[in-house]
């Protein structure tokens, strides 16, 4: 199990079964290593429309092995604890709620 940061400072689990999970999507382009980074400091956070305790994390990535992608990483957020559920590459962002955006000048 590895220990993340989130934006705000919070600590959030990632267990080698979630890894397991997603690995391999995410490994293919390019983007396993960028996980932190992507929790850390994402470029969007969107509230997803169908868990309100779960966050997805964006952050892209103009020159992953598959071309300009966003990775997108999934953290629930319990009363006490914060745990990533999945991660994956994507062309957009989702639509909902969103709940804060990087100011990067």
């Amino acid at each position: 199990m590895r220990l993340l940061k989130d934006y705000r400072g919070k600590i959030v689990r990632l267990t080698d079964e979630r890894v397991r999970h997603f690995a391999g999507r995410i490994r293919r382009a390019g983007m396993f290593d960028f996980l932190d980074e992507t929790v850390e400091e994402p470029d969007f956070i969107i509230q997803s429309s169908t868990d309100q305790s779960a966050l997805i994390n964006y952050r892209r990535y103009p020159d992953s092995k598959i071309g300009d992608k966003y990775l997108c990483v999934v953290v629930k957020y319990d009363l006490d604890d914060a745990y990533v559920l999945t991660a994956y590459p994507s062309d957009e962002i989702k639509k909902g709620i969103l709940l804060w955006e990087q100011n990067r000048k």
